[in-house]
Formats: structure tokens, sequence, C-alpha cells
């Protein structure tokens, strides 16, 4: 039985496991790629929840812009909500970012930076979602200016997938390195 000094050294250097897995080859770029994973799943969830609150919103207006009894121009927002919603769908539905085990160390500081840039945006789109669909219900309560608050949200909404792939481009790139 080892002395109780001895037992006493050892269990007092007893590392974490992930001190020790840290030490492993490979490991930390593994364990940075999952943390990224994780981190980049978390931002496109809630960003795709608030932007289907925002899908609800339209909705809503869309309800006001029939029962205002014009139903000419009640296909006006079909372009700009069917891109809006393949935009939720794009960001709901693609993978994350970082891709197999051997990748991890292709993701840099400068494409990050860029990752993480792309991803305040789509938090931005949100409040620019927002915007436009409040200008939106506006213009019907207005009885004015309609036609062009509808164009406002296929123009937002033909951006905002624009911005999408090319934050997908970042991995694209990546991926050909």
């Amino acid at each position: 039985m080892p002395t109780p000094n001895l037992y006493d050294r050892i269990v007092g250097q007893r590392s974490s496991l992930e001190t020790l897995m840290a030490r492993l080859p490979g490991y930390r770029g593994y364990k940075d790629m999952t943390d990224r994973r994780a981190s980049d799943r978390l931002i496109r969830d809630h960003v795709v929840q608030k932007l289907r609150g925002e899908m609800d919103h339209l909705v809503q207006v869309e309800k006001k812009l029939l029962a205002s009894g014009d139903l000419s121009k009640a296909a006006l927002t079909r372009e700009g909500k069917m891109k809006f919603q393949t935009f939720i769908d794009k960001i709901a539905t693609s993978a994350p970012g970082y891709s197999g085990f051997y990748d991890a160390k292709k993701v840099g500081p400068d494409e990050l930076t860029k990752v993480y840039a792309f991803d305040a945006a789509l938090l931005d789109y949100v409040d620019k979602f927002k915007g436009v669909i409040d200008a939106l219900s506006g213009a019907i309560d207005a009885k004015q200016g309609i036609e062009k608050a509808a164009a406002d949200l296929e123009t937002l909404a033909n951006e905002a997938l624009s911005a999408y792939s090319l934050r997908d481009d970042i991995f694209t790139g990546l991926s050909q390195n």
C-alpha cells in the first residue's frame, strides 16, 4: 500500500478531464471545432426563432390586407413571403459550418471573424424584417404605399438570402483548401 504522502501527492496532481484531453494530439482542435459547431447551432436556432416570430407577424399583416377589402393587393406579398421563408429554412436546416475533424485547423482567426460578422448580421436581419413588416402594416392602415412596402419586403428577403450565401461561401472556400 502506498504511503499516504505519495497518495496525497498523486491525487493532488490529478488534472481535470479537459486538461488531460487537451494533452492528446488533435483533441484541442477537435474540441474547438465541437464548441464552434455548438455555438453556430445556438446562434442559428435563436435567429430562426426570432425570424419565425416575424413570419407570424407577416401572416397577421397579410390577414389585415385581405380584411381591408382590396383583393387586388392580396398577392403583393407572395414573392417576398416565399423568399423570407426560404431564408428562414436555409438558416434552420443548414449543417453547422465546420466540417470534419481534420478541417478544424483550416478555420483560422480570419475565417472566424468573418463568420461571426455574418452571424451578427443574421441577428440584424430580425430587426430589418420587423421594420419592413411594420412598414407594410402601416401602409395598409394608411391605404397607400402598399406596393412599395411589399416590394421592400421582397428586396430585403433577396438581400438576406444573398448574405447567407456569402456566409456559406466562407466554408466552401475552406473545404477547397
